[in-house]
């Protein structure tokens, strides 16, 4: 991940000394610049929703007596917000449902940034994967079957000038370069059966 890039990360917690703590934490962090948001009651949550939409929220499930991250989702569906659950006590596992990941109050300043920077590669493959067109998916599964340029071709009713440009697009968006790279994407982003790959 690029160092110039700023994440924004609301951190939802009633207790000032956790998400100072925390906070603190995550403006340390070496490999990523975050800039953090104090959100301390429901309300500021909804005013940060209306106002900046953080790429993260790192929030207490028991935040506003229980946290609802099903409703929360329902509520922004257009936003495509990572929501961390921030444990600071035992909690019931029933309650951490929904959310993308955890962070406990003992976790090290190491294993905080790889949660994040998981929580944000994550983000950024699955915008990669919406970027390819329908075709350009199509293409993929064809190459990761062992099929030809002019198999393709035939097999769509294309020239075989267009099936090399949807490869060439694919490259590009993926920064894939190779069959076997685009085999590992295609069944990590299961647009392929493992039993479908030609060996």
């Amino acid at each position: 991940m690029k160092r110039l890039e700023t994440i924004s990360i609301a951190v939802a917690e009633t207790s000032v000394i956790v998400r100072n703590g925390l906070i603190s934490v995550l403006r340390k962090l070496p490999e990523l610049n975050i800039e953090p948001l104090e959100i301390t009651s429901l309300e500021g949550l909804n005013d940060c929703m209306q106002g900046h939409v953080p790429d993260i929220l790192i929030i207490n499930p028991l935040f506003g007596g229980f946290f609802n991250v099903e409703q929360f989702r329902e509520t922004y569906p257009k936003e495509e917000i990572k929501i961390i659950s921030l444990l600071c006590s035992v909690t019931d596992s029933n309650l951490l449902k929904g959310f993308d990941d955890c962070i406990e109050l003992y976790n090290s300043a190491d294993e905080i940034e790889k949660k994040i920077s998981n929580l944000l590669r994550l983000n950024k493959d699955n915008s990669e994967q919406e970027a390819l067109t329908q075709r350009e998916k199509e293409v993929i599964c064809c190459i990761v079957k062992g099929m030809t340029n002019k198999e393709m071709a035939d097999h769509f009713f294309l020239s075989i000038h267009t099936i090399i440009t949807h490869r060439r697009n694919i490259s590009r968006k993926l920064q894939i370069h190779s069959a076997a790279g685009l085999t590992i994407y295609a069944i990590v982003n299961k647009l392929v059966d493992i039993s479908e790959v030609k060996i």
